[in-house]
């Protein structure tokens, strides 16, 4: 996952990196009355983001640019960062499985999970699946368990896509792709990405990948 970070390939729905974080945020200050700003703070999030940095941005911009509809959207998102942030109790959801019925967080409850946001088209997914199979291995018979949740919207592909990466944990959808709810009440703007849950339901790792996520497993298992 680290090769990935480092090129910054992911799949997003819409974002351009020719512009480095410290440009963007001096555009972002220097354009208080634009709204075309929001999309700037957004780009310096990327892939992780940090959303006391981008509160604090946005709290930059003039009051009529943060009251606008793309100014309340991004509010939300900046709200939806905070409330799945380390420490706090994971949102609820609740999506349909493969089998057509409903399956929640909530069963899962009194195990480590790993909440895995991806999506069958996504090719940075896909080649993060061998590793996670790797992990579940390992650690399934240790009070831990993985959720994936897919942004497809194609049954078909998603069903196809569990079966040939060998993804024998449980899988939710709402077939939604992008307008996934989940997306929205977690703020991913990128996949994939991850939440790490403790029985309690609290969030105790974000984006967590390769080593860093099996040393985070050995620690609390």
């Amino acid at each position: 996952m680290k090769s990935l970070l480092a090129f910054l390939i992911f799949c997003l729905p819409i974002m351009a990196f020719s512009q480095s974080k410290e440009e963007l945020v001096e555009k972002i200050t220097a354009n208080p009355q634009d709204v075309g700003s929001i999309a700037l703070i957004q780009k310096v999030g990327g892939y992780d983001p940090d959303y006391k940095e981008l509160t604090l941005l946005f709290k930059k911009l003039d009051k009529k640019v943060r009251k606008s509809t793309q100014g309340q959207i991004f509010d939300r998102y900046l709200q939806a960062l905070e409330n799945s942030s380390v420490g706090k109790k994971a949102p609820s959801i609740t999506q349909f499985d493969l089998e057509g019925s409903p399956y929640a967080l909530s069963d899962l409850q009194g195990q480590y999970v790993l909440v895995d946001f991806w999506a069958s088209w996504c090719p940075p997914c896909r080649e993060e699946n061998p590793k996670l199979v790797a992990l579940y291995e390992e650690f399934k018979g240790k009070n831990f368990e993985i959720l994936g949740i897919s942004f497809d919207s194609e049954f078909e592909n998603w069903a196809k896509a569990v079966k040939d990466d060998n993804l024998t944990w449980k899988h939710i959808s709402d077939l939604q792709g992008w307008n996934n709810y989940a997306s929205l009440i977690y703020g991913v703007k990128a996949i994939p990405q991850n939440i790490l849950v403790d029985p309690q339901g609290i969030i105790i790792g974000r984006n967590l990948h390769g080593d860093a996520l099996r040393a985070k497993l050995m620690e609390v298992l």
